[in-house]
């Protein structure tokens, strides 16, 4: 029943919200165009643009749908880019939950009361969203903590809207015109993965220590320490930090914090984390982010973060640099040499499409250009060549856009490419030349002293005779295994099949 209540309720809402002029167009049979135009039209909201429309319809639908959007406007491959502008200004507005359920939920996960396990808990809490919120305590110990506390029974709310969305993307990929091309399913199930990861706390206590030890006496970020003898999949505690919004730029200049270099660090702290740790902060939003009294960046809210391989490191740095050095065939060639695009793709139409995008950019301040929109346009040509967008990549995209905002707000004048530059140029100069080289001899030189010595027995093995024919006869007997199989799967069916006609 609550199923079908919450059916309901969303078919009222793309009701109230007009949403039916979102994707009647591009329905493939005529006859549902028609019927849909048929519906008469709410008057609620017919003067606000359709994108408007559905940041609206998403936030009247709760927390878990209002996620599914920011999401989404991460994804400018996927949808029109003043769709994903708009669904990027959605924001959690979730009251509180009791604080009765969070000290219950606090006691039975860690299995002792309040009182024993801190000194002091604030039972108002200091910040809400749709997953979990935080309370100020203090340790026995002296020590000042953030708890962070999962809301009770949340679990089955969001199982509920997630069978919901799949039940909507199939469909969509069935009735769209283009719905094969959107990967619906495919978005669900990554923002499945999404939510199912901020629903284990100890993922991001976890992910707070490995940033910790990433950044450990850096001179630009700072990373709470945590408590995991007062952690579990329902609770996270980890240090109290002291600092000002990153957002408060006011409070920044009466502190005398200089914002030039506090921008400046945002984007260093963003190329070290993607191409020296392949381990990135994927969620640094101003409401996650606060500035020390001197000048450095305190890092919050680890429940997202992305990884990459060196290989997504490389061909990144290969990008950016050739982006640098408006090399704009070696961009296009990089996409065709990793199979991001088809094969047959010219690369000289490739070319002259990033080109028309990326050369107004160069030698602007960051004040007169916006490296989000440069990216949205980027992804629309995309479309145009068939590209297909990596998925360890999107968090990197959703990351490089926070970093674009935070650096507008900080320096209208940081040059994001010249701050950047440098950086990429030194770490290519690593990774390749004789010092790469000699670097990775002696990282692979224990795997390389075991197999040496091994080597001629190896290859021994492979041209004796007598180990061919060994292998040559399991393989025999593996086919003769796998037909007497099917002959019996066969006889089954038959069998089957005749008592059916029979019956």
């Amino acid at each position: 029943m609550k199923w079908l209540k919450r059916t309901r309720t969303i078919t009222q809402t793309v009701y109230r919200y007009g949403l039916t002029d979102l994707f009647a167009g591009h329905i493939r049979q005529k006859w549902l165009q028609a019927l849909i135009q048929k519906i008469p039209q709410s008057s609620q909201t017919k003067n606000d643009p359709l994108p408007v429309r559905l940041r609206l319809a998403l936030e009247s639908l709760g927390p878990i749908f209002v996620k599914f959007g920011q999401v989404l406007s991460t994804r400018p491959d996927l949808i029109p880019a003043p769709y994903a502008t708009e669904l990027a200004k959605l924001q959690d507005r979730v009251p509180p939950f009791d604080a009765t359920l969070a000290r219950n939920q606090i006691e039975s996960s860690l299995g002792q009361s309040i009182e024993t396990l801190y000194a002091e808990f604030e039972t108002e809490p200091i910040a809400s969203a749709s997953i979990a919120q935080v309370h100020k305590a203090r340790l026995h110990s002296g020590e000042q903590v953030a708890v962070k506390v999962l809301r009770p029974n949340i679990l089955p709310v969001i199982e509920q809207d997630l069978a919901l969305l799949r039940f909507a993307a199939g469909w969509v990929e069935r009735l769209f015109a283009d719905g094969k091309r959107l990967k619906p399913r495919e978005v669900v199930a990554e923002f499945n993965q999404y939510l199912h990861d901020e629903l284990d706390l100890m993922r991001e206590a976890a992910n707070a220590s490995q940033l910790g030890r990433n950044f450990k006496n850096s001179d630009m970020l700072i990373v709470p320490n945590v408590y995991y003898d007062y952690c579990s999949r329902d609770v996270l505690t980890i240090e109290w930090m002291e600092g000002t919004p990153v957002s408060d730029i006011a409070a920044l200049k009466a502190k005398n914090i200089d914002l030039s270099t506090l921008a400046r660090y945002g984007v260093e702290i963003f190329f070290t984390q993607v191409f020296r740790h392949g381990f990135f902060h994927a969620d640094m939003h101003p409401g996650n982010i606060l500035v020390a009294d001197d000048g450095r960046y305190i890092a919050l809210d680890f429940g997202i973060v992305g990884s990459l391989t060196d290989y997504d490191r490389r061909y990144l740095a290969i990008n950016f640099l050739a982006f640098f050095n408006r090399d704009y065939h070696r961009v296009a060639m990089a996409h065709i040499e990793s199979g991001w695009v088809p094969p047959e793709t010219r690369a000289e139409e490739l070319e002259a499409a990033v080109r028309t995008v990326c050369e107004p950019i160069f030698n602007k301040p960051l004040s007169q250009i916006s490296f989000g929109l440069v990216l949205m346009r980027l992804f629309e040509t995309s479309r145009r060549f068939n590209v297909e967008i990596q998925p360890q990549l999107v968090l990197l995209q959703k990351t490089l856009l926070n970093i674009e905002g935070l650096g507008r707000q900080l320096d209208p004048d940081l040059d994001l490419w010249a701050t950047a530059k440098p950086f990429l140029t030194q770490w290519m100069g690593e990774q390749i030349g004789p010092k790469a080289f000699w670097n990775n001899l002696k990282n692979e030189a224990p795997d390389w002293a075991q197999i040496l010595p091994a080597l001629p027995r190896k290859i021994n093995m492979l041209v004796d005779e007598n180990r061919q024919q060994e292998m040559r006869d399991a393989y025999i007997h593996l086919v003769k295994i796998q037909q007497r199989q099917s002959l019996w799967l066969a006889v089954i069916a038959i069998a089957l099949l005749l008592i059916v006609l029979f019956k």
